[in-house]
């Protein structure tokens, strides 16, 4: 199965004041961005290496460095909110960046921008994408990517509903799902219930 759910206690406590309706967009921002730190690190987990060698002031010492070309591609707007802490611990990554916009009364999404680095097929692509709702928009944006070329593809998401998930691996059952969280449903407005309401507005301040 594809689905890694993320329950180091540190990120459990980040997801419940992030949860937390009386969290100012300043807090909001620094906690999603610690837990995307902490979903990365599982995400990249497996990554390749190769040995390598390095002098300390006391002598020579041998270890391992990322041999794993990386791809960060957060979904516009709310992927923004956890692009930083990848790049954070993958400053080497190239960044693409896919641009949906949601219906509210149909959930259908519709693409405005997609634009991606050369090489895709060759790297580990971490798409980034807070929430993980009907799934539709996953699929959509999993779409271009594999029409670009990708295929060794992570999806991040900080709350996922069981009908997104149930989505992503009929379509894509090799793509791997890093989440701290499956939720109860969505509900009759397709938002993740209990969730933590509107990423991108709670991110933004809008």
């Amino acid at each position: 199965m594809a689905l890694h759910v993320v329950d180091h206690p540190i990120g459990q406590d980040l997801l419940l004041s992030l949860r937390d309706k009386s969290t100012p967009s300043d807090a909001f921002r620094q906690l999603a961005r610690r837990l995307s730190l902490v979903l990365t690190f599982e995400a990249t987990r497996d990554l390749a290496t190769k040995a390598d060698t390095v002098e300390t002031p006391l002598g020579p010492a041998s270890g391992h460095r990322v041999a794993t070309e990386i791809v960060v591609v957060p979904v516009l707007r709310a992927g923004l909110g956890m692009l930083d802490a990848v790049l954070e611990l993958l400053p080497m990554a190239r960044v693409g960046h896919i641009g949906l916009q949601r219906d509210e009364e149909t959930a259908v999404a519709q693409k405005y921008y997609a634009k991606f680095p050369v090489g895709l097929s060759s790297a580990r692509v971490l798409m980034i994408d807070p929430m993980l709702a009907t799934g539709g928009s996953a699929v959509f944006a999993l779409d271009l990517l594999r029409d670009a070329g990708a295929r060794d593809i992570r999806l991040l998401c900080i709350v996922a509903a069981p009908e997104g998930i149930r989505t992503v691996e009929a379509a894509y059952p090799n793509v791997h799902i890093y989440t701290p969280v499956v939720d109860t449903a969505l509900n009759a407005r397709k938002f993740i219930v209990p969730g933590l309401g509107d990423f991108g507005d709670r991110l933004y301040g809008t």
